[in-house]
């Protein structure tokens, strides 16, 4: 089992745009089981690959909320292809902000197009909180924080708060 380290606000590269696979191979799917390793011990539901440093479109995603009955996702070059005008609100937080939980609001419903672990073509329709995660982690492989569907004022706090532990954290 391998587990990276994940990126933390303010790292530069989490602004970055990620770049499409352009072949599925046992380099991607390992790249895929790393991250999945990663978000599990961290713990998570989602971890896009740029979360680790990787600018390539892969995304893992697990929902389920027993530990026993996992049910990881992988979705590579994913890419949203409807979105319902309903509005959903949830709590996220995220992996490269960690202890920071803000009220977000998505479309409720989205229809994603992806590669699978296989390298297939596959469309879902998604709703409810695997909704809201999808598009959180397609935002970051545009880099997008869900920072950013906050007003200024919360993100600009949120910002600053990270930038001073950042600072602190060379000092010592």
């Amino acid at each position: 089992m391998t587990v990276l380290p994940i990126l933390i606000l303010p790292d530069a590269k989490l602004r970055l745009k990620s770049q499409a696979v352009k072949v599925v191979d046992d380099k991607t799917r390992a790249l895929l089981d790393t991250m999945r390793e990663t978000m599990y011990d961290a713990p998570g539901i989602g971890l896009a690959a740029v979360q680790i440093g990787v600018l390539q479109r892969l995304v893992v995603i697990d929902v389920s909320r027993d530990e026993d009955a996992r049910q990881p996702l992988h979705f590579i070059n994913p890419k949203i292809v409807w979105q319902s005008e309903e509005l959903s609100k949830y709590e996220e937080g995220c992996l490269s902000i960690p202890e920071t939980y803000e009220e977000v609001e998505r479309p409720a419903q989205c229809r994603v197009k992806f590669l699978d672990y296989d390298g297939k073509d596959q469309e879902i329709e998604c709703d409810g909180l695997l909704a809201t995660c999808i598009q959180h982690e397609i935002d970051h492989l545009n880099g997008v924080l869900f920072l950013d569907h906050l007003s200024r004022l919360k993100r600009d706090r949120i910002t600053k708060k990270f930038i001073k532990a950042k600072r602190q954290e060379s000092v010592s």
